[in-house]
């Protein structure tokens, strides 16, 4: 699970980017609210939990999250906050958050809220069983099928072949999947992801499947079938 962090203390953010790379978190922060307005709007990037500070420069949280809701990227938002007061809390979650954590905390709390809203049904929340034309993709347990063939992916080439099959006959630059595969702080160049493109391709081509990624040149790969 990706998760963003908004929060401009940096030993606390560092204390909460540790403690959720522990628990199998993937984690991009930001440290002032012009650089996580940026983020948190960018649904490319693909984050499906966000933790906010309210109190950040520039660009204050509840003023991220809002700007968030009105765009329609409905992901849980838990608020982090030295503000204690009850209109406080109040107009943090009226204002869009689903969760309100008040400094100190203790990082097994913030943990045990997190796990506590991926556990919820969220209307967005994205299917993990995936389905085009001779293919089927069970995302948890990185398994491509044809009929009553299957594959076990890596977990790089399972998350590539996934964001291919939610936008099948879609164009994906090379940008575009380092930010969703990879996340915004890594040093992965574009250039990699051909390496992963050249993998998924001798996938395919074991299941013997009708589907192939194509490369349009100079811009980026689409997932496409032929009916030949």
């Amino acid at each position: 699970m990706r998760v963003l962090l908004l929060e401009d203390d940096l030993n606390l953010c560092d204390t909460i980017e540790e403690a959720l790379g522990k628990e199998s978190y993937s984690v991009d922060s930001c440290h002032d609210g012009e650089t996580a307005m940026l983020y948190a709007l960018n649904t490319d990037l693909g984050y499906e939990l966000a933790i906010v500070d309210r109190m950040l420069p520039i660009i204050d949280g509840l003023t991220i999250i809002k700007s968030m809701r009105r765009k329609g990227i409905n992901i849980p938002v838990i608020i982090i906050t030295g503000m204690s007061a009850l209109d406080d809390r109040i107009d943090g979650l009226d204002g869009g958050a689903d969760d309100y954590l008040v400094k100190p905390f203790h990082i097994r709390e913030l943990l045990a809220r997190v796990r506590a809203l991926t556990r919820r049904p969220y209307e967005i929340k994205e299917s993990n069983s995936l389905t085009y034309s001779d293919l089927s993709f069970d995302r948890v347990n990185r398994i491509l099928r044809k009929g009553d063939q299957e594959l076990t992916l890596t977990g790089k080439e399972a998350e590539l072949l996934y964001h291919f099959m939610k936008t099948p006959e879609t164009l994906l630059t090379k940008e575009q999947l380092v930010l969703r595969v990879w996340g915004a702080n890594s040093d992965v160049e574009p250039g990699n992801v051909e390496n992963y493109i050249s993998f998924l391709r001798k996938r395919l081509k074991e299941l013997r499947s009708q589907c192939e990624i194509k490369t349009v040149y100079g811009t980026g790969y689409k997932l496409e079938c032929s009916h030949a």
